[in-house]
Order: C-alpha cells, then structure tokens, then sequence
C-alpha cells in the first residue's frame, strides 16, 4: 500500500467517524452570520408577525434585499412565513429558537462606547432596559424584580436547589443552633432547567387565576439570561403565562415600537397585593 492510498484510507476513517451534525450545525452558524438576519431575529423576539416592508424599513435595507435574507431563515427553519393578500407575514418558528436567538445574544456584552445617536433611540433604550417582553416572557428591570419576588416567597427556585442537601453525619448539634431552612419542594415534572417552580409556585398561579400549560413539552419555568441586567429571569411556560396574563390584564401595556412594556397603577397595586412588591420598584 502506497503512502497515497494510506492517506486516502485515513481521510475516509474520519469522515466516517465524524458527527453527522456538524454540516447541519455548520449551516445554522452560517444563517446566523448576517447582520441584517441577526437584526430580523433579535427584532421578531417581540413574538408579533412583522410584514417583509416593516422588517426592511427596521434593518435599513431595500426589499429586495430582505426578501432574499428572509428565505433563507424560512428555508433553514428559524421563521415561519405566512401570506394575507399581498402581505407576506414572518415570525420566528417556535419557542426554541426564541430560546437559541435570546441565549446567544445574552453572550453578546453591550459595547459601552457605542452611545445612542439621538435622544429618541437614548429614551427607547431606557425604556427597554427598564421592562420589555423577551419573545413570550418579561425581561429587563420588570422581569428581574418579578423573578426575585417570586423566589422570596418560595414560589420559584434555582434547579440547584430542586435536591435536599446530603445529610450530614449523626451528631449532637449545639445549643441555640437556629435548624436548617428546607429548600421549597419543586413541582415533581418540573426538569433542571436553571428555575424549577415549587408546589407552592403552582398553586400560586393556580390561585391567582394565571392559567399554566401543564400539557407542554415546553418546562414550566426556565431560566433566561438577561441582557441588560445580566442576571436570569423567568421565561418557560410560566414566563409566558405570567407575561401573557398581566398585559390581558392591563398590569402592562407596551410602548413605542420594539418590545418596551411598563407597569400600570393597576399593575402596581396588583402585584404589590400578589407578591409584595413595592411601586417604586416597578418603575
């Protein structure tokens, strides 16, 4: 055997042996790899339909040229397109690649030299940081304080905290020693996920008449990164639940046109009397 046949054979071994996912994985990178996509993805996080025109005039493009970009995130799967006359109407595929677009931008760290242009885009990006929606979840300021509100009472704890601590060894313990705090019990289907929802939690949404998709193979609770906060908020299906119920309520309403929301009097007084939330800390 020749030295060129071995090299062949060797070549040949390792296609055989490599993982089949590369190519698909090496196609979403590549999908991703666009500016003007990346802008339609991050913007479709809003979880609204948003007409080719309304995506073009957002990413500073001719039509054409977003027509094109938009083929090929519907031919790769990350949006579904759908027409009413002569619109033609795009959002993102599904819950999971709301999660791929939020996760990967969450590892993007704002760039502190570049300033807002004028006090319109300053204003929206105070507006944004102060609470939006992430895709179907509350993000931002307003998430963050919700989140922690809901971890205080008992109602939504980190996955590390789903397992009893290991018993220690058989001991006389010393007096006036305080006994050790029990971590809330997570639901039993609830899966690591970074947030589980305690017995308490469900029975919380239950009785604050906030319906949960408990058929969904989606988690119920799930830890989301926060971009501007840099700290996790609750997203899953009871992110989308709780964010669904207090904008039908009329808790939040939107404002401008990205995904800024803010509170309502009647969405301070709610969740004060729901979780204990002080006004201030809404705003």
């Amino acid at each position: 055997m020749t030295g060129r046949d071995l090299t062949r054979d060797t070549i040949r071994d390792v296609r055989d042996v490599r993982d089949v996912r590369a190519p698909g994985l090496a196609a979403l990178a590549g999908l991703l790899a666009d500016e003007t996509r990346a802008g339609c993805l991050l913007a479709l996080l809003d979880g609204r339909a948003w007409t080719a025109g309304e995506l073009a005039r957002h990413a500073g493009v001719a039509a054409s040229t977003l027509s094109e970009h938009l083929g090929k995130l519907v031919a790769g799967g990350l949006l579904a397109e759908e027409r009413q006359g002569r619109h033609r109407y795009v959002r993102l595929a599904d819950t999971r690649v709301a999660q791929l677009v939020e996760d990967l931008a969450a590892q993007v760290a704002p760039d502190p030299a570049r300033r807002p242009r004028t006090l319109r885009a300053a204003n929206a990006g105070s507006a944004m940081a102060r609470g939006r929606t992430c895709y179907d979840h509350l993000a931002g300021h307003l998430g963050i304080v919700v989140t922690d509100a809901l971890t205080a009472r008992g109602l939504l704890t980190a996955a590390g905290l789903s397992e009893r601590p290991a018993s220690p060894p058989r001991q006389t313990p010393p007096r006036r020693t305080p006994p050790r705090r029990t971590p809330p019990r997570p639901a039993p289907q609830e899966r690591a996920t970074g947030f589980v929802l305690t017995e308490a939690g469900l029975r919380w949404f239950e009785g604050s008449g906030i319906a949960l998709d408990r058929a969904t193979r989606r988690p119920l609770a799930r830890a989301c990164l926060d971009w501007t906060e840099r700290r996790p908020h609750l997203a899953g299906a009871a992110g989308a639940a709780l964010c669904r119920h207090v904008l039908d309520a009329g808790w939040c309403v939107r404002i401008g046109s990205e995904r800024a929301v803010k509170v309502t009097t009647t969405g301070e007084r709610a969740l004060g009397e729901l979780l204990g939330i002080e006004p201030g800390a809404l705003r």
